[in-house]
């Protein structure tokens, strides 16, 4: 019993989600209401209570949602053995985010282009600095024995992986979620880790 109860929490909760993509992409986060997201999705609103406090509770969960699945990217343990970068064996998950990212483009699109477009960068930046902050003191990048800003690297790689996505995801590009990958690994990989010193492992 419980095992049903869980499905249709999940079934309920993938339902209001995807109506309010569905809707924030066409009218807008604001114009959107809580009202809105329950006809769309076929339930009542007190459905819809039980499952988020309110719109901006859900916009957070999916928020989030999002910043996770761009996470699993930045997982040092898929990065670095030894003092090597091994991004070949990221190549597989960032296009698996690509793609995703891809089949709710117009979702993604509004979340890089609306009012939230600045608090999805700093997020973007923050995951970043947490995970890449530890990989970087281990190995002690410095150049010309002066010790290399991290919030600068930071802040360099966040705009390729951001400015990228928002490039393809906006524009009628033949270039598959792979081709975008592997462009944004040579980007990381070859523009600055390269010429600090880290050893690329292909």
């Amino acid at each position: 019993m419980a095992k049903k109860m869980d499905l249709r929490v999940k079934r309920t909760q993938k339902m209001i989600v995807e109506a309010f993509m569905k809707l924030v992409a066409e009218k807008g986060y604001d114009a959107v209401s809580v009202q809105d997201i329950a006809d769309e999705a076929m339930i009542n609103r007190a459905t819809f209570y039980a499952h988020f406090k309110d719109k901006q509770d859900l916009y957070d969960s999916i928020f989030d949602f999002a910043i996770n699945k761009i996470g699993i990217f930045f997982d040092p343990e898929l990065l670095v053995r030894g003092n090597k970068i091994q991004v070949k064996r990221i190549e597989t998950v960032l296009t698996q985010i690509y793609e995703a990212v891809y089949s709710q483009k117009d979702f993604y699109i509004v979340l890089l282009t609306g009012s939230s477009s600045e608090t999805f960068r700093k997020k973007v930046a923050k995951l970043m600095y947490e995970r890449y902050i530890d990989i970087f003191k281990r190995l002690k990048i410095t150049e010309n024995e002066m010790e290399i800003p991290i919030d600068f690297i930071i802040d360099y790689m966040t705009s390729i992986y951001m400015s990228t996505l928002f490039w393809w995801i906006t524009h009628d590009s033949e270039m598959t979620a792979n081709q975008l990958a592997k462009l944004v690994i040579k980007l990381i990989g070859n523009g600055h880790l390269t010429v600090m010193g880290i050893e690329i492992e292909k």
